[in-house]
């Protein structure tokens, strides 16, 4: 028979029925998706943020303390809370040109969920098994997911999450302009080594900031965000360029660069200025830590003091009641009453150190430190063996000097924890005298050896 008589021959009623069937089967998936999605974007299903929550995402910002010349001194986070807030107005352009090229091309033409990626990734990755499709999600599917996802366990845990991601980016979409969702979310992003945002991440790999930026530069970190671990610039450089080279001719494509620009730039080899962020990196590393203890003070109660140490007591109470400083988080709430968090919020602490002068007094201690009295300490106390305590063997015993390490090694955390507990004597000197690895301070630079705790000592 052939296939036009086949189309004309009469539909026979199992065939009716098997088409109805499935076209109620269609409906009954179309309505109950509609159901589950309603019930998301109400919260009823899943976690959807409050409102308030919505409108004023809680963020954590590492506080800044700043110079009298406006230099930056250091910062005060937890963890890897180095995060320092950019302004839209700060980033570059050439920033925004290479995320919204890379991630989401129709960015500006959605809203919250680019159905055009979504079927893209349906048709491509799912049926055909093409694993270069790309991804259906938007920066704003992306950035609900910083904001509000806690870490999928599993295949089915992470199915689960994405439509809840898809309703949170709609109502972010609600609330915020295009401009505001890159701000968030280049201010949410961990870029590894303490370099959470993109401030951070301009510091730390180029010593820049935000809006001084290259466009090979910017390609760089834009090119992190699909995997930072996996595109490392400092420990993958020539896999990481390779994915900066992506990202700028997925520019070229998108109009923000020409061929021939896009070309110019692949040519240029990853150049960074590298330097991790640590607390006690930086200019005047002991006044930062006397400043976080002053701004962290409490009033001062004597019982929480020892009787040997009482003068201290009057100190901080003379302290407490003259000097606006001491204690300036306790004597200054937030309007709501609760207190802020040096750590957290953000905040900007201007000092009356000067940079410069600083830099020439620490410079000038460390030069003789290093070139004058290290090595005359050295000289003095080679081959001497009561050293370093004394060159006169006479003046200290070894039993003074046992007794002497063994204080000092009663008075360190290691000793009080494993003797809370429960570790027996023997175990705890087991434990000092086991080699670890270990960075030894010099002034030609940090060096790295095997020594035991009891060595330190």
């Amino acid at each position: 028979m052939k296939l036009i008589d086949r189309l004309k021959s009469p539909i026979k009623p199992w065939q009716r029925k098997l088409i109805a069937g499935l076209w109620i089967a269609f409906g009954v998936m179309a309505a109950a998706m509609m159901v589950f999605f309603y019930m998301a974007y109400n919260g009823m299903v899943g976690y959807m943020p409050p409102v308030e929550e919505l409108k004023n995402p809680h963020d954590r910002f590492a506080s800044v303390i700043y110079s009298a010349d406006g230099e930056e001194l250091g910062r005060y986070f937890r963890n890897t809370g180095n995060r320092v807030y950019a302004d839209f107005d700060e980033i570059s352009q050439n920033v925004i040109d290479a995320l919204i090229s890379t991630e989401d091309s129709r960015f500006e033409d959605h809203s919250g969920i680019d159905v055009r990626a979504l079927a893209r990734v349906g048709v491509k990755t799912l049926l055909l098994g093409q694993r270069n499709a790309g991804g259906g999600s938007t920066i704003t599917q992306q950035l609900a997911k910083q904001l509000y996802s806690p870490e999928s366990h599993g295949l089915m845990s992470r199915v689960m999450q994405k439509p809840i991601e898809w309703m949170i980016a709609i109502k972010l979409e609600r609330f915020y302009s295009k401009e505001e969702i890159i701000k968030m979310y280049l201010n949410q992003f961990d870029f590894l080594y303490n370099a959470v945002g993109i401030k951070s991440a301009a510091h730390v790999y180029f010593g820049k900031t935000p809006e001084e930026l290259t466009v090979e530069e910017a390609a760089t970190l834009v090119g992190m965000v699909k995997n930072p671990a996996y595109y490392n610039p400092v420990r993958r450089p020539e896999r990481t360029m390779q994915r900066r080279n992506v990202v700028l001719d997925q520019m070229m494509r998108n109009g923000k660069l020409t061929a021939q620009q896009a070309d110019s730039l692949k040519a240029l080899p990853l150049k960074l200025d590298f330097h991790r962020v640590d607390h006690k990196n930086g200019l005047a590393p002991y006044f930062r830590e006397e400043l976080r203890r002053m701004l962290k003070a409490h009033r001062p109660v004597a019982s929480d003091y020892p009787k040997w140490d009482r003068q201290r007591f009057y100190d901080d109470s003379l302290a407490w009641e003259n000097d606006p400083l001491y204690g300036w988080i306790d004597k200054n709430p937030k309007p709501d009453g609760s207190k802020y968090d040096i750590y957290t919020d953000g905040l900007k602490i201007y000092t009356t150190i000067d940079s410069r002068m600083q830099k020439y007094a620490e410079d000038a201690v460390e030069e003789h430190l290093s070139k004058t009295l290290q090595p005359a300490f050295f000289k003095e106390k080679r081959g001497s063996k009561s050293a370093p305590y004394t060159t006169n063997r006479t003046e200290v015993s070894q039993q003074q000097i046992d007794r002497l390490i063994e204080h000092a090694m009663q008075q360190t955390d290691r000793y009080r924890v494993m003797q809370k507990n429960g570790a027996s004597k023997a175990e705890i000197e087991k434990s000092f005298r086991t080699p670890h690895e270990m960075k030894v301070f010099s002034y030609q630079g940090n060096i790295d050896t095997i020594m035991t705790p009891l060595d330190s000592l």
